[in-house]
């Protein structure tokens, strides 16, 4: 295995990585105050969908993790950029109430989904969806898949053909995700690429692992690393590290375009032999548990690395 580059940052997943369901991983909250003694500056990036930030931030407070919101990067939180990007006014949200909720400060109007044949899917501009299970069912779907082809635009012969057709968005496809029961479910994924059949569209992912997401969490940093992060600078992104449990949905596609050091832990949805599968890039470093890989990280004597860069 390559030896580890230094390091001048951290991004790490939530779910399966410091909390399974409400309870921390073994030393997850003990490992983060480490981190924080030593100045090693962290982001916490989840797929997290069913909830909202702030019940994200909520529950990890509850398991003695210390957290402020501005440190959470959520997909939630990136449709709320991209609605208001696109000028999106009235998504249709297959999302948690909450998550909805959150959806709803940018000034999106949204509505609890129907399932019926109404002529109201006319007005909808976006299908959004996310991992809920009580939505993806045939009649939501349904009217995901109505709402996307303009079925019920087809007769009105006075809409104008300039008006765009509505986005699919997914806040991420994991194919599959861990249960409250610790086995392994359905995730988005199914059932965002049936609707991409379907409809014969392509989704926008905001969620990881896309090389986006990765981006606007690495700016977030600013001054806490030197250096110019984003904008291809690959000698910043060589020296953060991104950990999850899911070497796909964590440490897939835009991780590896920007060339981040990937760390997979052995917790959460992990099962034997994932790293090899067929398909899949080996991650750069696998630990038991993130508290091992901070073990790893602080014992080896590593703190945090300015890179500073000569102004061209």
């Amino acid at each position: 295995m390559v030896s580890r580059p230094p390091l001048c940052a951290l991004l790490i997943d939530i779910s399966g990585t410091l909390l399974i369901g409400t309870a921390p991983t073994p030393g997850a909250a003990q490992a983060l105050t480490r981190l924080r003694d030593a100045n090693i500056p962290f982001r916490f990036c989840s797929n997290t969908s069913k909830e909202s930030t702030t019940e994200i931030c909520r529950k990890m407070r509850e398991a003695s993790m210390d957290v402020s919101s501005e440190e959470v990067w959520t997909s939630v939180g990136a449709v709320n950029g991209l609605l208001k990007e696109k000028g999106i006014r009235r998504p249709y949200m297959l999302l948690s109430c909450s998550a909805r909720e959150e959806c709803m400060n940018i000034g999106a109007r949204t509505t609890q989904p129907h399932t019926s044949n109404s002529a109201d899917t006319e007005s909808y501009d976006a299908v959004v969806v996310g991992l809920t299970p009580s939505l993806l069912d045939y009649e939501h779907l349904n009217t995901a898949f109505r709402i996307l082809v303009g079925e019920n635009n087809r007769a009105k012969e006075t809409e104008p053909a300039s008006v765009p057709k509505p986005l699919l968005i997914a806040l991420h496809k994991a194919r599959y995700i861990q249960a409250p029961d610790n086995a392994l479910s359905l995730g988005p994924g199914p059932f965002v690429s049936a609707l991409e059949e379907a409809a014969q569209t392509r989704a926008l992912v905001v969620g990881k692992p896309t090389k986006l997401f990765f981006e606007t969490v690495i700016k977030s940093f600013g001054n806490e690393i030197t250096g110019s992060v984003g904008e291809g600078n690959n000698d910043i992104h060589g020296h953060i590290a991104v950990i999850g449990d899911d070497v796909s949905a964590d440490l897939g596609e835009g991780a590896i375009d920007l060339g981040l050091w990937r760390v997979l832990v052995k917790t959460g949805k992990y099962r034997q032999g994932d790293e090899k599968r067929r398909g899949i890039q080996s991650p750069d470093e696998i630990c038991d548990s993130f508290a091992n890989f901070v073990d790893r990280l602080l014992c080896q004597g590593e703190k945090i690395t300015r890179l500073e860069h000569s102004a061209e």
